[in-house]
């Protein structure tokens, strides 16, 4: 069965299409990119997983239930959300513990001591940080406290908009290797968005190549190594990229 399956998805905001026909299936377990230049839909992809972008055509599988046009208690417990900014993404006035017991409370989740201490230390945060408030906490730790609420609903699926592109260059890699643990320990399935190819390179599988709302490229994470890519604008893309990348164990 596929985690995600997305079969000629159209997606429009105020009745303007900006998404044309996406088709493509993420596997359990898999970590697959949607790859593309600022404005080539691919966050709009995410959005309408979720319900947060409800002008949606065709259809939008999720392990075997159809997503809905809106946000969805029940999908909530499988499929969760990582936003690009973890400035913006957290409330200000909420202490991180606040943060985390939220989602418990509203599904009605117990042992909400344990689970968050759980959560806290599964990406990296001591106890310390349970009752502080986002702007006491650098960068990199906001991002591990929108990891944290991702997780603790114990989810399946996670989507990763950007997850590291608002933080310091230093901390970037730090996100990345915590991802790629977490999803190793979790069993976890990804659907990253990113323009950064190198990102791709460490993190995932396969990927889709998007261009102005289309999907115009399916191609294994290897085709960043040797170039074997068909499609005229993912040549170009992997051009300016540098050619070929790293592989993932130059990376760390």
């Amino acid at each position: 069965m596929s985690a995600i399956s997305l079969c000629d998805v159209g997606i429009a905001y105020n009745g303007t299409p900006v998404v044309h026909g996406v088709s493509l299936e993420v596997a359990e377990g898999e970590s697959f990119a949607l790859v593309g230049e600022s404005g080539s839909g691919k966050s709009t992809v995410l959005k309408a997983i979720t319900g947060l972008a409800p002008e949606w055509t065709g259809s939008i599988g999720i392990l075997g239930a159809q997503a809905s046009r809106r946000p969805d208690r029940t999908l909530a417990r499988t499929v969760q959300m990582v936003f690009q900014d973890p400035y913006g993404s957290l409330h200000p006035r909420k202490t991180v513990d606040s943060i985390l017991t939220e989602a418990l409370a509203i599904h009605g989740i117990g042992d909400r001591d344990g689970r968050v201490e759980t959560v806290l230390r599964d990406v990296g945060l001591d106890r310390r940080f349970r009752f502080r408030y986002p702007h006491q906490l650098s960068g990199g730790q906001r991002q591990r406290v929108a990891i944290a609420r991702a997780l603790i609903l114990e989810p399946r699926v996670l989507l990763l908009d950007e997850p590291t592109s608002a933080l310091d260059v230093s901390v970037q890699a730090e996100i990345l290797n915590l991802l790629k643990r977490l999803r190793a320990e979790h069993g976890l399935t990804y659907l990253l968005v990113t323009h950064n190819l190198p990102v791709v390179s460490f993190m995932c599988d396969r990927m889709a190549i998007m261009n102005r709302g289309r999907v115009v490229e399916i191609a294994p994470a290897k085709a960043l190594h040797d170039g074997t890519f068909v499609d005229p604008y993912s040549r170009e893309l992997y051009a300016a990229s540098g050619g070929a990348l790293p592989g993932p164990e130059d990376t760390r």
